[in-house]
């Protein structure tokens, strides 16, 4: 079963009530989830492969083995040479460090901002939350002579996994309120334009080049009416095209996980003609 991998990772989920099977289920693949992003981490070039076997399911006991396919994976001279004990006890102590600073709410802003990360530690919080008497235990261990030993192990209670729920719940929306840098009159090339009124603070529909940002191009949308007003009316009015002027303009990029998702224009101080 353990592929010819001496060492596997073991998750064993404690429980006094009846898991839900998607609770179940996002248990073990957010650990496989989570390896994947460490292996790619660690050793650029290398991918695991990690393929689950439900190992025991008894009343009160859920355990698996994870075979992480370390020794079949590309970069072999990088991975394949060295001990995977040693590989799987870091993952381990490093996947409890993370979810220890979830559940005490001291992850720092440079950690964990992937909002795919925090689904899956969520998922692995959400499979014991539920119940008070349940825990979560995850192990780095090895087959040594029809034996097996336990190098590393992390666990977590249901009440730890309620802290962690609400954590990663504030995380997640604050990532997902965008950060806004502002610079003052630059150049912006509209790509599509609306003779229509926009809403003000919502996307309008239209979208614009500023190089001082990106040199791709981004919804616009207007964050103070005179400003959406002057432009609308002279693109509207305008005798020739728009898509050949420039529009100098006070802007806030809005951003999320350092990409710009759209501009807002606050002020409009008159155009330019384009080459």
């Amino acid at each position: 079963m353990m592929g010819g991998q001496p060492a596997h990772l073991t998750l064993k989920i404690d429980t006094s009530e009846p898991v839900e099977l998607g609770d179940f289920v996002g248990a073990f693949t957010s650990i496989a989830n989570e390896f994947e992003r460490y292996v790619a981490q660690a050793f650029p070039g290398a991918k695991a492969d990690p393929h689950i076997y439900i190992r025991e399911v008894r009343s009160g006991c859920i355990e698996a083995d994870m075979v992480t396919g370390l020794a079949m994976v590309a970069a072999q001279g990088v991975v394949a040479n060295m001990d995977q004990i040693i590989i799987l006890e870091d993952f381990v102590r490093r996947w409890g460090s993370r979810m220890t600073a979830l559940i005490t709410n001291s992850a720092n802003e440079d950690e964990l901002k992937s909002a795919g990360e925090l689904n899956d530690f969520l998922k692995a919080a959400q499979s014991i939350s539920s119940d008070p008497l349940a825990s979560h235990r995850l192990e780095a261990a090895t087959f040594e002579d029809e034996k097996r030993g336990v190098r590393a192990s992390f666990s977590f209670s249901a009440s730890e996994a309620r802290a962690a729920e609400m954590n990663i719940d504030d995380r997640k929306k604050l990532i997902a309120t965008p950060s806004v840098i502002s610079k003052r009159r630059v150049l912006m090339r509209y790509t599509r334009t609306d003779v229509h009124d926009a809403i003000l603070n919502k996307r309008s529909g239209e979208r614009g080049v500023i190089t001082e940002f990106s040199s791709e191009e981004r919804p616009i949308m207007y964050a103070s009416d005179a400003a959406e007003h002057e432009i609308r009316d002279l693109i509207r009015e305008a005798d020739d095209n728009a898509y050949k002027r420039g529009f100098i303009v006070d802007v806030s990029a809005q951003m999320n996980d350092d990409k710009i998702i759209a501009y807002a224009v606050s002020n409009f101080h008159g155009t330019i003609d384009l080459d």
